[in-house]
């Protein structure tokens, strides 16, 4: 009988005047709570495939830049041999001159950029910002292939400068320089810039450009003192972003065939291919990631500080 059933047939029994009620039955117990699963159980199968695929080969670079070739145990000789080689100086300051380079040239082309396709119409305008979101899948060595069929030693600008003065060789050899390598950065990297700048100028007020001009501001005063403060955090997350993809940039530098720049990566590329030398590859490998991530923790910092 059920626990309603008998209640009514409880309630139906008569009682004599001062008899207690009877007491209410007591309720079934229900099913048992299920247990619910602690977080850190969730977070194991990320974190175990992080620890795979990244952490355990950066342990493997970090314990061999320690481990001399000649046996003997963990050792900081391979640290003092490479930070006391003149190549590897070259190549740290080659490396930091070009990533700031690049991207001082990609902030200030990519505002531009961003600035006309933002605010000045013209036909095709959308397209053009459709075509910065496809240009960012693009690898960076078909950018430095393009550059080489127009201003390589063979490419058009050569040749079409031999066919009108007929002269043997034509005068644009600067891609195998440094100034090469600068130029194809900036251009594969200004849309990682433009992206975040256009996204930003989206979300700005046009009203406060009415405003501005109606109160008589030129072109220029509304870009520094509208547009500008507004566009900081998206510069400032661009510049940080090339500035840590060009301080590892490799393919740019191999494709443009300069054999006298000679690049953090292009170093760790020689130490092994031509050298065969595990060890200091790995301790230059270790110094790049060090001023990677040192860089992208200031970024974060300063960032944080700015309420970006």
């Amino acid at each position: 009988m059920t626990s309603s059933a008998t209640a009514a047939t409880t309630a139906s029994v008569p009682r004599t005047p001062g008899e207690p009620a009877p007491a209410a039955p007591a309720h079934a117990p229900g099913p048992a709570r299920s247990r619910t699963v602690p977080a850190w159980v969730w977070a194991l199968p990320p974190v175990a495939v992080l620890a795979l695929a990244f952490l355990y080969p950066l342990a493997l670079v970090v314990q061999q830049s320690v481990t001399p070739d000649d046996g003997g145990g963990v050792s900081l000789d391979p640290y003092a041999d490479v930070f006391a080689s003149e190549v590897f100086r070259d190549a740290l300051s080659t490396t930091v001159w070009l990533a700031v380079g690049s991207t001082v040239g990609c902030l200030v082309l990519g505002f531009v950029l961003a600035l006309v396709i933002a605010f000045v119409p013209f036909p095709g305008g959308k397209a053009v910002a459709r075509f910065v979101d496809v240009f960012l899948s693009f690898p960076s060595f078909l950018i430095t292939l393009a550059l080489l069929f127009i201003y390589g030693s063979v490419g058009m600008a050569n040749g079409l400068w031999t066919d009108v003065t007929g002269s043997a060789d034509g005068p644009f050899h600067f891609l195998t320089t440094p100034w090469g390598v600068l130029l194809a950065e900036i251009t594969y990297f200004t849309p990682f810039v433009m992206r975040p700048l256009l996204a930003a100028f989206s979300q700005l007020d046009t009203g406060q450009l009415e405003v501005a001009s109606s109160l008589g501001a030129g072109p220029v005063r509304i870009i520094r003192q509208v547009i500008l403060p507004e566009a900081l955090p998206a510069l400032a997350a661009g510049g940080s972003l090339v500035l840590v993809m060009c301080l590892n940039e490799f393919g740019i530098v191999l494709f443009t065939g300069a054999k006298d720049v000679t690049t953090l990566p292009m170093l760790v590329y020689s130490k092994v291919i031509l050298e065969s030398d595990y060890p200091a590859a790995c301790v230059v490998a270790v110094v790049n990631i060090a001023i990677s991530v040192g860089l992208y923790s200031l970024y974060r910092v300063v960032s944080r500080r700015a309420g970006a």
